[in-house]
This record gives structure tokens, sequence and C-alpha cells, in this order.
């Protein structure tokens, strides 16, 4: 996520905004478990990790909507 963004605009943003990176650190968090769990690593039910793909999901998306109100 934010590929496309310079490291420093996410960096500061993360600096300035607690629930920004707040929200981000979770979302990394989830990303994590569930690629671990995708390659079985993270031994999860199916009931479990579409539940916390769907979490990411709204994380990503409520991240995007306050990086579009700050930077468009």
């Amino acid at each position: 996520m934010f590929e496309n963004q310079q490291r420093d605009d996410v960096e500061a943003f993360m600096r300035s905004d607690v629930e920004f990176r707040r929200l981000y650190q979770h979302h990394q968090e989830l990303d994590s478990k569930v690629h671990d769990a995708e390659i079985g690593v993270l031994p999860i039910g199916d009931a479990t990790l579409t539940g916390m793909k769907l979490e990411k999901l709204k994380a990503k998306s409520r991240l995007l909507r306050m990086w579009d109100k700050r930077y468009a």
C-alpha cells in the first residue's frame, strides 16, 4: 500500500497523525498474519482468515480515505 507515494510523505503523515499511524501498523500486522496463514506458517481456520482479510481491507480503505483527504 502507498507504493506509489513518496516514502517521506508516508512517514511524515505517520508522525503527524496518531490515528493514521495506528491504523497503518494494524494493517501491516494483518498483512503479515494473512500472508503467514496463506503459506501455512500460521494455522488458522478459513473463517478466521476471511475475517482477517475483511478487517485488512477495511483498514486499507480507511487509510486511503485519510490519505486522499490530506493530499487531494
